[in-house]
C-alpha cells in the first residue's frame, strides 16, 4: 500500500463508522471496538505500509504493537 491516498482512506474510514456507530451500541461496546482497531487494525495496516515500502520484513509487523516503536517509522508512514 505506497499509495498514500488510498493509506489514508483505509485508516479514516472504519474510524468514522467506529464513531457513527456510537449512537446504536454500549459504551463497552464502542471501548472494545476502539481498542480491536488501534491494536490489531492499525497494527495491521500500518505494518503491510511499511512492508510494502520496504521498510519492515513481513515477519517484524507484530512489533509495531510495542508503544512507540511505530514513531520510528512516523515518516514513512503518514508522509510520502
Amino acid at each position: 500500500m505506497k499509495n498514500i491516498y488510498l493509506f489514508y482512506v483505509v485508516i479514516l474510514i472504519p474510524l468514522v463508522l467506529l464513531f457513527m456507530m456510537t449512537k446504536h451500541t454500549t459504551p463497552a461496546v464502542f471501548v472494545t471496538a476502539l481498542v480491536l482497531y488501534i491494536f490489531v487494525y492499525r497494527t495491521f495496516t500500518d505494518g503491510m505500509r511499511l512492508y510494502a515500502k520496504g521498510k519492515i520484513a513481513k515477519k517484524d509487523i507484530w512489533r509495531l504493537i510495542i508503544p512507540g516503536y511505530r514513531f520510528r517509522y512516523f515518516k514513512d508512514l503518514y508522509w510520502v
